[in-house]
């Protein structure tokens, strides 16, 4: 499973560079280190509110609008995963099946509602 903290940092990074700006220059403006921006970007480090607020602040791009990217790369991550457990779990399940001896229990007995 992939970590929150990898999707907001892509989510950050590719904010920062559909605007052109360098990690240089968005620490400047945001006042936070490059290194730790880095990290951050690069999902190594787990951002505080505060330092998302300042990276928005600097960004000029809604804290919302951050989540609500993150949690829609997220819902793709997280569909993807489903779909392929979905894809094992049939195939492992039709293999299981198809080995297994067949029994004759016979009919099954019905009860009539009264």
């Amino acid at each position: 499973m992939v970590a929150l903290r990898e999707v907001i940092g892509d989510v950050l990074r590719s904010h920062r560079t559909s605007q052109g700006l360098t990690l240089r220059e968005l620490s400047a403006d945001a006042r936070v280190s490059l290194g730790y921006i880095s990290e951050v970007e690069r999902g190594q480090k787990e951002a505080s509110s505060e330092l998302l607020a300042a990276l928005c602040s600097a960004l000029d791009v809604p804290l919302s609008r951050v989540l609500g990217d993150a949690s829609q790369q997220l819902l793709v991550i997280e569909q993807r995963a489903a779909a392929v457990d979905d894809t094992a779990v049939s195939t492992d399940a039709g293999a299981q099946v198809a080995d297994l001896p067949v029994r004759h229990v016979g009919t099954p007995h019905i009860v009539a509602a009264a």
